[in-house]
């Protein structure tokens, strides 16, 4: 008898979101799903795990329903498949699937998102992932409270496609193991104008656009720090963020991080004279 698949969901932002529970049950079909998942917003960590050397992380039994395991852990989300990955919680998981996101993870985003940085935490340890992340009407309004963008978002489209990806990885796994970023944009399935593999963006669809500093009052020398955010810019047709503005969902396989051609006479030059 063979062992069921060992699903890993998580996210970046928090036990308690609701995309993550969508997610999760839509896992339920393909294996034995077990959600690991931060104890609070960790938007923005990337692939970072803390100074675990300098604390101890906590794990707490969680509930979601219709998942049989489910964990939280104080610290971001690839932490916790470092946990994952090293036993913590059992076997080490088959496949991560981290998301639902609520905000498309395209352009210079792809760097920082902790949604996409729990999935390229797997691969580390040769564990397969996929990074699943749904627009917001126009990226966010500015001025506009994020419980009201996120409120009605299409959370059902992005878990349909998610899980016939999934499937597909599954029946066609690659080698070496890969990461998987989708971008959905926030329609019904049957208002999405199709799909496309795409080049991560140079930009974001908005990009910061200036930074303040504003003294606080009643603390000497310490200061509030305020962004604003331009319009959107010119984007190029078969970048990730194009893509998902046009209504297609984007596909992107996102590579290791390799050393380049050094092609660095200077530095060589350098190096040689110091050693």
């Amino acid at each position: 008898m063979t062992d069921p698949l060992r699903i890993m969901v998580t996210n970046d932002d928090g036990i308690d979101s609701v995309g993550l529970h969508v997610l999760a049950r839509a896992m339920k079909p393909f294996g034995e799903v077990t959600v690991i998942a931060p104890d609070r917003e960790f938007s923005g960590a990337g692939a970072a795990i803390g100074a675990i050397w300098e604390q101890t992380p906590e794990a707490h039994e969680s509930h979601v329903e219709g998942i049989d395991t489910a964990w939280t852990v104080s610290g971001p989300p690839a932490l916790c498949v470092l946990l994952a990955r090293n036993g913590a919680f059992g076997p080490k998981p088959d496949l991560i699937v981290s998301g639902i996101n609520p905000g498309a993870n395209v352009g210079r985003s792809v760097y920082h998102s902790g949604t996409i940085g729990a999935a390229l935490t797997g691969r580390n340890a040769a564990i397969p992932g996929i990074a699943v992340s749904q627009s917001v009407s126009d990226f966010g309004v500015e001025g506009q409270a994020w419980g009201d963008v996120i409120a009605d978002l299409h959370w059902a489209t992005a878990a349909k496609i998610t899980a016939e990806l999934v499937e597909a990885m599954l029946a066609n796994p690659r080698d070496p193991a890969g990461v998987l970023n989708v971008n959905v944009p926030d329609l019904p399935i049957s208002e999405i104008k199709g799909w496309a593999w795409a080049e991560i963006g140079a930009s974001p669809p908005r990009s910061m656009s200036s930074v303040t500093l504003t003294p606080k009052p009643g603390h000497l020398g310490s200061h509030l720090i305020s962004y604003t955010f331009g319009e959107s810019g010119d984007l190029i047709n078969n970048s990730d963020t194009a893509t998902v503005i046009d209504n297609r969902v984007s596909l992107s396989w996102l590579s290791k991080i390799v050393a380049e051609d050094p092609n660095s006479p200077a530095l060589d030059a350098a190096m040689n004279r110091l050693l």
